[in-house]
């Protein structure tokens, strides 16, 4: 296929879109407090870098925006403009849908922070803030908020989709204990939504992505987490089959305050990891207990009792866990992500996942289920946007390395594996989890919610400017639209 001269030259950083002119690129400039980045500026090839650096875009401008003001002019000029608009917070999502080609960026980046309140346990947090940022600030009171695992990841896009992390099943998704979000919506307006204020728009957001607006603050409420007990447990991989077979019968009994996800892993050749295991393909369960330290023993003897290699648990400040992947993965490795929500893990998937876990081809390249029962499960699928309650897991399969020249190698593994375990999957997947796999697969993902979710999309973006992201396609007036 041939690119248009005019849109190659802009993918290229040197043009812009048809219809948009320098002056125009100009009046958005003067108003932008937090500054506007083009492809002739110095930092826009640093700009344009995505966590996962196996995915190229080249926007034509970035508006870095430092307040509510900023995004309102942006989103207001994207849409005078008819421009694609992408929306960027921490920047972690997998399928790049954090930049557009060609388009405007709302890069939230510069819009960080934090506001605890101790008495009424609420947070208050800016939508360009990462988890790091909360978890530092709620844990001086001895509060945490749901997130995921990688304290780096963008607190917009992780709450958005759902939420899935160490505190899933003692105090459930992020979305659960969501309390407003403040956002910009396509026609210009800046609304509050909660239980009590477009309850409508409430209940997509939570689940539904960026499909409805610049979300450009969120309130939480915090929970009691303080210092807790966790770790990784390894086992060799021989003993993959034993391990899983026993994890997904404790699992589904053991106490809410005991969070533990799967994964199969490649032992990183540094501390805390002994040298003996380094580089050793190994099965691991990564554990959080926020219970009463005094039952740790007996409720962790189970996991003794089946001789790992490694039991690496220990007590530990909240956010010590939360970032204990960070350097692991930095930006810009090589990424590809398959993903599946899972109701059994009868035997003959487990046959296959060990398969698979036998040709990790990267160090960096694993699969993790993420339990999704207790607290979870005590909210209804139709609740919120987010349909998947009655799933056990959420399965993810990721192909990770620092080398362009493996990116065919880990690609290929993952869609090898995630098509030999789909078949016993639930199917759909977590949003965060997706790349761009088309509309079928974003319907599955919201099975019954979808069509409420088409409605809430008429209501407030009828022309689908909010469209790079896993896309609720609106009915009235709407289109898919390339990103």
């Amino acid at each position: 296929m041939t690119l248009d001269p005019q849109r190659a030259h802009a993918q290229a950083g040197g043009g812009l879109p048809p219809g948009l002119t320098p002056d125009r690129v100009e009046q958005l400039r003067a108003r932008l407090r937090g500054g506007l980045v083009r492809p002739e500026d110095a930092d826009y090839e640093e700009s344009c870098r995505l966590y996962n650096a196996m995915i190229h875009k080249r926007p034509a401008l970035i508006a870095r925006c430092a307040d509510v003001a900023d995004v309102l002019a942006a989103v207001g000029f994207a849409h005078e403009q008819k421009l694609t608009l992408a929306i960027r917070g921490g920047g972690h999502n997998g399928g790049g849908l954090g930049l557009c080609d060609q388009g405007l960026v709302v890069d939230l980046s510069r819009m960080r922070g934090v506001r605890v309140d101790p008495n009424a346990r609420t947070v208050r947090v800016s939508g360009g803030s990462v988890w790091g940022d909360v978890d530092h600030a709620t844990n001086a009171f001895g509060l945490a908020v749901p997130s995921g695992i990688i304290s780096t990841t963008g607190v917009g896009g992780l709450t958005l989709g759902g939420g899935l992390g160490h505190l899933t099943r003692r105090y459930g998704l992020t979305i659960d204990s969501l309390l407003a979000v403040d956002l910009v919506l396509a026609d210009g307006r800046f609304v509050t939504a909660s239980a009590d204020q477009h309850p409508d728009l409430f209940w997509a957001v939570r689940g539904g992505g960026g499909n409805f607006g610049v979300v450009t603050s969120f309130l939480f409420r915090a929970h009691p987490v303080g210092t807790i007990i966790g770790g990784p447990t390894l086992w060799p991989l021989e003993r993959a089959t034993e391990v899983m077979q026993w994890y997904r019968e404790f699992i589904a009994s053991a106490p809410e305050e005991l969070n533990g996800f799967f994964a199969f892993m490649t032992v990183p050749p540094a501390p805390p990891f002994p040298e003996h295991l380094h580089l050793k393909k190994m099965c691991a369960v990564v554990w959080c207990y926020t219970g009463d330290p005094a039952h740790a023993d007996e409720l962790f003897a189970p996991v003794r009792a089946l001789a790992p290699a490694l039991h690496g648990v220990h007590d530990m400040p909240f956010p010590m866990l939360q970032s204990a992947f960070d350097g692991l993965y930095p930006p810009g490795l090589q990424w590809y992500w398959r993903a599946d929500f899972v109701k059994e893990l009868p035997d003959a998937a487990i046959a296959r996942h060990v398969e698979f876990a036998e040709r990790l081809p990267t160090m960096h390249s694993t699969m993790h289920l993420y339990p999704i029962n207790g607290a979870a499960h005590r909210v209804g699928p139709g609740e919120t946007a987010f349909s998947f309650r009655d799933a056990q897991w959420a399965e993810v399969i990721v192909g990770v390395d620092p080398s362009p020249g493996r990116a065919q190698d880990i690609s290929t593994w993952t869609k090898d594996y995630w098509d030999a375990l789909h078949p016993y999957s639930a199917g759909g997947a977590y949003v965060n989890f997706m790349m761009d796999e088309g509309q079928e697969r974003v319907q599955a993902t919201y099975r019954d919610n979808y069509a409420r979710l088409v409605e809430v999309k008429n209501r407030y973006d009828p022309d689908n400017l909010f469209h790079v992201n896993q896309n609720i396609i609106p009915t009235a007036g709407g289109a898919v639209l390339p990103h």
